[in-house]
């Protein structure tokens, strides 16, 4: 079942959710909505679901529009994040509850809901627990009742707001790759809400990036990563040092950094920034052709990884991120003076320039 947005718009008083937001999820594809807090994300999963509705802008499933249909004429579901299970109800009951619920005429017999509700906790893993409470079950135990549950009305969409956001990282880990593994046997048309960058590239199919209500980029996760379309996208997917500077006559000049940039050959300069992910920075005792001295204030251990922060003279701490091989090669200490450089330098303008007259 394919899901579109078209030209959706939404505020809540004077503040504005959506401004004017399309997209299109194919059938049996898994979208991530990606963004800060406030982005719109979960605003947009609640008018698609039909729990909220737009001021403007249309939703079609498979080309029907179904902005006038209630949420549940649409065959939505829905995951929460904090799993809304029935407290009083086995997991057997609470999984078979959106059957027994149905229109008398659409209610599957017993025989069916206990044959349903048995297939979906041996697909969710938890066959074995189906006379507990939600009490005595894990978060991420629960997460599974709660999409279990989700599947059982057999819906056309799945939409997951913050499935995994209250659990802890371990397991938030263990139950995305669950997650990716679900919809690949499945192949149920999803689409759900993260502000965990690292969620969504490890999940989705596709990501789509919202900020301040609007989508800033949409494309598959390695898409977005690699080749980003401006400084904000960079920056949210991944952590960056900048380089304030200009570019004029087809050089962008970066503080110490001086890189090519064909795409301004003019000799009038314009306010740029290059931009560096941590992990993108290499570090040297012998100085080169390009780079810059900084010295090492501190050294953290992030797992597999180790986080260095330089201070470069007159200017903002860098961060670099260097694997323990690395690392153990060079084996710098704090107070060491290092050579700097930038392996990947992305340079953006800071105002975008008018097209210059032929």
């Amino acid at each position: 079942m394919s899901i579109e947005v078209l030209g959706v718009t939404k505020s809540f008083g004077s503040f504005t959710a959506l401004r004017d937001v399309s997209l299109t999820v194919a059938d049996g594809e898994l979208v991530a909505l990606l963004g800060p807090s406030g982005s719109g994300k979960t605003s947009l999963l609640r008018i698609i679901a039909g729990l909220e509705r737009a001021d403007r802008g249309s939703v079609l499933f498979h080309g029907t529009d179904v902005g006038p249909r209630d949420p549940r004429e649409r065959r939505i579901g829905f995951v929460f994040q904090h799993y809304a299970l029935f407290r009083r109800m086995t997991v057997f009951e609470n999984v078979a509850f959106g059957m027994r619920v149905k229109p008398r005429g659409e209610r599957p017999s017993e025989e069916e809901v206990r044959r349903r509700v048995g297939d979906l906790l041996k697909l969710v893993q938890l066959d074995w627990l189906g006379d507990r409470l939600p009490g005595e079950l894990s978060g991420g135990q629960r997460q599974r009742v709660a999409l279990a549950r989700a599947l059982a009305v057999e819906p056309r969409v799945l939409l997951l707001d913050e499935p995994f956001g209250s659990l802890d990282a371990r397991v938030r880990q263990e139950l995305r790759r669950w997650l990716r593994r679900l919809h690949d046997e499945i192949r149920l048309t999803s689409l759900f809400v993260t502000h965990d960058q690292e969620e969504a590239l490890e999940v989705a199919d596709r990501i789509v990036l919202l900020n301040q209500g609007r989508v800033v980029q949409d494309g598959p996760p390695e898409e977005l990563f690699e080749r980003p379309t401006s400084p904000f996208v960079l920056d949210f997917l991944g952590n960056v040092n900048i380089f304030h500077g200009r570019v004029e006559n087809g050089r962008a000049l970066l503080g110490p950094l001086s890189v090519a940039y064909p795409d301004h050959p003019h000799a009038e300069p314009a306010p740029a920034a290059g931009y560096a992910r941590s992990y993108e920075i290499d570090l040297s005792r012998e100085a080169g052709d390009t780079g810059f001295w900084a010295s090492l204030t501190r050294v953290g251990i992030a797992g597999a990884l180790l986080r260095l922060e330089l201070l470069p003279d007159g200017a903002a701490p860098l961060k670099v991120e260097l694997t323990r091989e690395r690392f153990e090669a060079l084996r710098p200490v704090p107070g060491e003076r290092l050579w700097v450089v930038p392996r990947n330098l992305r340079v953006f303008l800071e105002t975008p320039v008018p097209p210059r007259a032929q």
